[in-house]
């Protein structure tokens, strides 16, 4: 489990293709990944991958066809940036939402404008995933947890504020850009209840 607070970033240092799937290596910026073990999970942008060898300042991880095709993670290239958080502990504080790490759908940043020292954001959602967002709910894009401001049909808006906009890499989102999004866990398991009472 994860919490959507983003505590580094990191970049892709190499991509290999092996047996039709791909092995990536994801360094972090200064010491944040130091202590990791081997078989310890980590959100990539959002993506909760696996340790499965440990290099100096980062990890490898194996990704399967079906990651690659249901999140961003077929697209991240060398040199690119990624948001990192490790799984959550009993002595670390909750201060996003939680969060699995298992990615529901991709979208799209369809507007951006700045508001007074924030940043407003819009994205458009896979139309299957537009129920689950909520007007002030909480929705995970790219690993960050965000409550949702508006929601109007497939699109809803965040504000982004400074702190979130230059520690992560929402900063550097251009329009058209994808990002992973995981919705909320409550709303998923209580659609589930209520479709086993009919």
């Amino acid at each position: 489990m994860f919490t959507g607070i983003v505590e580094a970033q990191g970049r892709i240092e190499a991509v290999e293709e092996i047996g039709g799937d791909r092995r990536m290596s994801i360094i972090s910026a200064g010491d944040y990944l130091a202590g990791l073990q081997s078989g310890d999970s980590v959100a990539v942008s959002g993506v909760c991958l696996t340790a499965v060898r440990l290099l100096p300042r980062g990890f490898t991880a194996d990704l399967s066809v079906e990651t690659l095709n249901a999140t961003t993670a077929g697209r991240w290239q060398v040199g690119g940036a990624v948001n990192l958080e490790r799984a959550l502990t009993p002595a670390k504080p909750l201060g996003g939402h939680l969060m699995s790490g298992h990615i529901d759908g991709i979208g799209v940043l369809v507007e951006k404008h700045e508001e007074a020292r924030s940043w407003r954001l819009c994205f458009e959602v896979p139309q299957a995933l537009a129920r689950y967002v909520a007007r002030k709910g909480s929705i995970a894009i790219d690993g960050v947890s965000l409550t949702v401001n508006e929601v109007d049909k497939n699109q809803f808006g965040v504000n982004i504020i400074p702190q979130t906009w230059t520690h992560t890499t929402l900063g550097g989102l251009a329009v058209g850009g994808q990002v992973n999004l995981e919705v909320d866990l409550i709303a998923r398991y209580l659609e589930r209840l209520l479709q086993e009472r009919g």
